[in-house]
């Protein structure tokens, strides 16, 4: 369905169609997908079970050692960096510019470990918190909405069939790479871009399902196209019902959401006072 038939059912009304469109067609939201792997504590035990570690047994804190980010859907715009190949500094300055372009930032618990690690970072390195963007946790979406056995990006990737993640050899991969083993970081440097590439074809999996997606209508101030995925190809089915009227329902011929008008189509008077 065209803008304009849109158009016309959310004003209730024929809107003539110009002869050219006065707004972009393109969505102008740039979405940063990000995934970062960091270096443990360092600490003295005295043993391997239940240990309670003081203060004074740190020895060295947890801290980011690389991440590759990418530009949703803009081929040749993957980065990688890292302490080893760009300094610590300079590694985090650079994300700190990223985030700082990015309308929104894809990841998965990122609300929980990526995010938080990198405002610990730009703080210590006295970075003033970047332009705010919004996030999608791809995590959250998985557990919200669906039941696998496990929600790990491994496993939901292989069963939605899009191939896994990179074996390597675990541990010790890092405790190289933190001994500046070029093979190490070689590997890791696959793993975290492919972790990366994982996303963004779950990402799109994902799109029609993931609640409270940042809209790509309020972003380019349109209120005639999906709030999702920012296409103008939206079929009119069914209503929505709340109590206070009837909204038209669209469902997205692109990527397969579901949205509704803000205007009422239908409407009550009357409505339930609440106990």
């Amino acid at each position: 369905m065209t803008r304009w038939a849109v158009r016309r059912i959310l004003d209730g009304c024929d809107v003539p169609a110009p002869e050219e469109p006065d707004v972009p067609d393109a969505p102008a939201m740039r979405v940063l997908i990000l995934d970062i792997e960091t270096r443990p504590n360092l600490a003295y035990v005295w043993g391997l079970w239940e240990q309670n570690v003081g203060l004074n047994q740190l020895v060295q804190q947890v801290q980011v050692i690389c991440w590759v980010a990418k530009w949703l859907d803009e081929p040749g715009t993957t980065e990688f960096r890292s302490v080893h190949h760009d300094g610590h500094g300079a590694m985090v300055r650079r994300m700190w510019e990223l985030l700082n372009e990015a309308d929104a930032v894809l990841h998965f618990n990122g609300k929980r470990f990526d995010i938080p690690h990198l405002n610990r970072e730009f703080l210590e390195l006295g970075l003033n918190p970047p332009s705010p963007y919004k996030q999608i946790d791809l995590l959250a979406a998985v557990k919200r909405a669906f039941s696998f056995p496990s929600n790990k990006l491994a496993y939901v990737s292989k069963a939605l069939g899009l191939g896994g993640k990179v074996q390597h050899e675990g541990f010790d991969m890092w405790l190289k790479c933190m001994a500046g083993d070029e093979k190490a970081w070689e590997q890791m440097r696959v793993y975290n871009e492919r972790d990366v590439t994982l996303l963004e074809d779950l990402y799109h999996r994902l799109k029609p399902w993931i609640r409270s997606h940042p809209s790509f209508g309020a972003m380019n101030d349109r209120d005639d196209v999906c709030p999702g995925c920012g296409s103008e190809n939206l079929k009119p089915q069914g209503h929505a019902f709340l109590n206070t009227g009837r909204y038209q329902r669209f469902r997205c011929e692109d990527c397969g959401r579901w949205s509704r008008s803000t205007k009422r189509s239908g409407k009550t008077n009357i409505v339930e006072v609440a106990a």
